[in-house]
């Protein structure tokens, strides 16, 4: 049985005296809600399926262990540190080494869970844990890239650079070199973001295509430019994490930083102009929301409330995207948040996957980001979400 977040919500306040309005309003303890039911649906690991016997290093590992990072440094309380560290002792072994990961797949989506390695080694300075983010960086130093020097996103996908992998590799690669004083490295990075950004905004519209094929062979790829065709939500969402990520450990005085500034305020606006002017959150694919079957996406549209309010909590945009962000927040509660008979909130309608290329082929035709399945608390959706309702809590101490 399902039940409706707002009658619920409005039982809670007849029992506590809080309303839904109010807690709409407010955002209070949405952040507990949100975290307490993600850890209850996965106690142990990250994972799927509920009976784990493994836990596979991934992409989706490290974005959740990241929001429940930025949510024990919220609370300061422990049981989130030991969640983080439960999980990655799944992996993490006594030597360095981290199982099922392998540095010649040369996939930069492997990167991602190395944040919370560093956070943990910060925590306890235990040198496997240091060791494991050493690996991580060396596929950096050995991973193959575009004649103009940008990563490739998998070494099965030569020659190609998606938003996706931006999140993916450059928040880690620029606390790792923070961390350990490689103030060079901060070249590459800022590069990294100066190569795809050049290679796949739309001038007519500002925003980013899903993805580059520096060669223009892949079916996708348009003969002339090399970038695919649609905007896809959740790539332009990850892009935008990623650049206000980034922007915690570029150091002030670095002469290309106004560079990742430039890119958050144009992409913010850009994005601000794709959201549907009824529900106030995003489509699957950012600019054709009259054309059928396009739907609202639950990931997209919490990444983008994150990057808005934590933009401008760090100071980087205005505040009239703390206004569109709120406004957004109560959107995702109505479009996308149920809360079942355990009372456990869920987030709905989130994609579970879409790429470009690969066998069986995905054209990047509009009908293929279509035809990929929604799923509910899929991760890359959940985490973003929880973000977004932390940077909400900040939002409302300091400003």
């Amino acid at each position: 049985m399902k039940i409706n977040l707002q009658l619920f919500l409005m039982f809670a306040f007849l029992s506590s005296n809080f309303s839904y309005a109010q807690n709409a309003k407010t955002n209070d303890s949405w952040t507990k809600k949100i975290a307490e039911s993600f850890i209850e649906r996965t106690p142990n690991y990250i994972v799927y399926d509920e009976n784990p016997t493994k836990q596979k290093w991934n992409y989706e590992q490290g974005l959740m262990l990241n929001a429940i990072r930025q949510m024990y440094y919220h609370t300061k309380d422990k049981k989130y540190y030991e969640y983080i560290k439960r999980n990655l002792d799944q992996n993490v072994q006594p030597d360095g080494s981290i199982t099922t990961y392998k540095v010649d797949e040369y996939n930069i989506d492997q990167i991602g869970p190395g944040r919370a390695l560093l956070f943990v080694y910060q925590k306890t300075k235990e040198e496997r844990y240091r060791k494991a983010a050493d690996l991580l960086r060396h596929q950096l130093s050995t991973h193959p890239r575009t004649k103009s020097n940008g990563f490739w996103h998998k070494q099965i996908y030569p020659w190609q650079m998606w938003l996706d992998g931006l999140y993916m590799g450059a928040p880690f690669y620029s606390e790792y070199s923070k961390m350990f004083n490689s103030s060079k490295d901060f070249d590459d990075i800022i590069h990294q973001f100066e190569l795809i950004y050049s290679k796949t905004k739309n001038v007519k519209n500002g925003l980013l295509h899903h993805a580059w094929d520096e060669s223009k062979e892949q079916k996708w790829a348009d003969k002339e430019t090399g970038v695919s065709l649609h905007f896809w939500g959740r790539s332009v969402g990850w892009y935008m994490m990623a650049l206000v990520d980034v922007l915690d450990f570029i150091p002030k005085d670095h002469p290309k930083r106004k560079l990742i500034l430039n890119q958050l305020k144009e992409l913010s606006d850009a994005v601000l102009k794709h959201r549907d002017s009824k529900s106030k959150v995003w489509y699957q694919i950012l600019d054709l929301p009259d054309r059928t079957p396009n739907y609202l996406e639950a990931s997209a549209s919490a990444m983008f409330v994150y990057s808005f309010v934590k933009g401008v909590n760090k100071g980087y945009l205005n505040k009239k995207f703390l206004k569109a962000a709120k406004e957004s927040w109560d959107g995702i509660i109505r479009e996308f948040v149920v809360v079942d008979e355990k009372g456990l909130i869920n987030l709905t309608k989130i994609c579970s996957v879409a790429g470009l290329g690969g066998n069986p082929y995905r054209d990047g035709s509009f009908e293929y980001y279509m035809s990929e399945k929604l799923r509910t608390n899929d991760f890359k959706g959940y985490g973003p979400f929880l973000l977004a309702a932390i940077e909400l809590e900040k939002a409302k101490i300091k400003h």
